[in-house]
């Protein structure tokens, strides 16, 4: 069985640091994007089967970054939390 990949996308490096192993430990395949431009090129390269998403975030925000996701055809369906 493949794992779900989840994106987090929190500039926060302890709070990253939990919700990444949270998630691995439940058998998900985690990675984390420190800021928003970070964020969209991880998108680019392939999109995740979900994104959580924190909205303050330093260079663009998690607002601009979820409607990046929104209009282009390859992730405006991936579930953001």
């Amino acid at each position: 069985m493949i794992a779900p990949r989840i994106l987090v996308v929190e500039d926060d490096a302890a709070l990253s640091e939990l919700i990444c192993y949270n998630l691995a430990r439940s058998g998900m395949e985690a990675s984390v994007a420190r800021d928003g431009e970070e964020a969209l090129l991880r998108l680019r390269e392939q999109a995740p089967d979900l994104v959580v998403l924190d909205w303050m975030l330093p260079q663009v925000s998690g607002l601009e970054v979820c409607r990046r996701l929104r209009r282009e055809p390859g992730t405006k369906n991936v579930p953001v939390i």
